[in-house]
């Protein structure tokens, strides 16, 4: 089976020179504002939900007659797979997913901190006999490629002394994880909240490896070609992200109760959830950047990435606090 996280090759594309006669002066036009703003929202992101149901982007643009579109990201992998495609200006992940996105030439930013969550964990049924990581050699284990739970279960793997290549990963989408878990397909799941805290509460799974520090940051990220064309756009995004997030912290039960509604999940499950995410800051910068490089050199050391990456160089590269920043100055 071909590594999950196997690089792609890309050519570099390169620009003819143009020549313009000196008596015709050049015209630089303006880039044209966009008619319309793609963006997701994700269950393990409690501030889209708040953007995405109160309507905050859309109050923000009304007057520009620029139109809000919506699109539901199942995981990091999707979320980034849209980024790719330019059906998402702007769609939210884990950092060290979006690393791994932009070592393979996803063209990306990393603008803004919605959560610093524990959000993942290895995850197993409550009679099974799995009990740490080393027991996991020789069985199947459901995963999300491209995700943070996928980056946690390699890290964790390589902790124990194994690799991928000593257990059968399962790769299916979140939620089809956590089902193939509950049937017996699988002996372990890398899960994801708030189905992770779902199948702790209702199924009576147990999460038998957790590492909060191995938990990257919920981060948003922008293509990078709408960025540089509307960076004016992309600081009233986060602007209405920041009321999103602020509102979030100050009004807990109404946040539980509205997300109770979007997921159809319990009370019990979303406090769980809950538990687990801090929200308190939406600045993006050199703590972000630790995460994500410590995140990167692990998956180095456990062969999924090539020795000869520069992983600080290219996290560096990719995280942009400017647009935050400007909203506090």
């Amino acid at each position: 089976m071909p590594h999950p996280l196997s690089r792609r090759a890309f050519a570099a594309a390169s620009l003819g020179a143009l020549a313009v006669p000196t008596a015709i002066p050049f015209i630089r036009r303006a880039q044209a504002a966009p008619t319309e703003i793609r963006i997701d929202w994700a269950t393990y992101n409690p501030v889209s939900l708040v953007l995405k149901e109160q309507g905050l982007l859309e109050k923000e643009f009304a007057a520009d007659n620029i139109s809000i579109r919506w699109v539901f990201s199942a995981g990091s992998n999707k979320a980034l797979e849209y980024l790719n495609a330019s059906s998402l200006d702007f769609g939210s992940t884990a950092g060290a997913a979006a690393l791994i996105a932009k070592i393979n030439s996803n063209p990306i930013k990393t603008i803004y901190v919605y959560s610093r969550p524990e959000w993942t964990a290895l995850v197993t049924k409550g009679d099974n006999a799995i009990k740490n990581v080393a027991d996991l050699k020789g069985q199947r284990v459901a995963v999300t490629r491209g995700t943070d739970p996928h980056i946690f279960l390699v890290r964790a793997l390589a902790g124990a002394g194994l690799g991928a290549k000593d257990i059968t990963m399962v790769l299916l989408q979140h939620q089809d994880g956590k089902l193939a878990l509950e049937r017996g397909d699988v002996v372990a799941w890398a899960g994801l909240d708030p189905l992770m805290a779902a199948a702790e509460i209702e199924g009576g799974a147990r999460l038998f490896y957790r590492k909060p520090e191995a938990n990257t940051w919920g981060v948003l990220n922008v293509r990078d070609d709408f960025a540089k064309e509307n960076p004016v756009i992309v600081r009233r995004v986060l602007k209405a992200y920041e009321g999103g997030r602020k509102w979030a912290l100050a009004n807990t039960p109404a946040l539980k109760t509205m997300m109770m509604g979007v997921t159809k999940l319990s009370d019990a499950v979303i406090s769980r959830q809950l538990e687990r995410t801090d929200m308190t800051s939406g600045q993006i910068g050199a703590p972000q950047a630790e995460s994500i490089i410590a995140a990167g050199k692990a998956l180095q050391e456990a062969g999924v990435l090539p020795a000869t990456t520069d992983v600080t160089a290219i996290t560096n590269a990719m995280i942009d606090p400017s647009f935050i920043r400007a909203l506090a100055s």
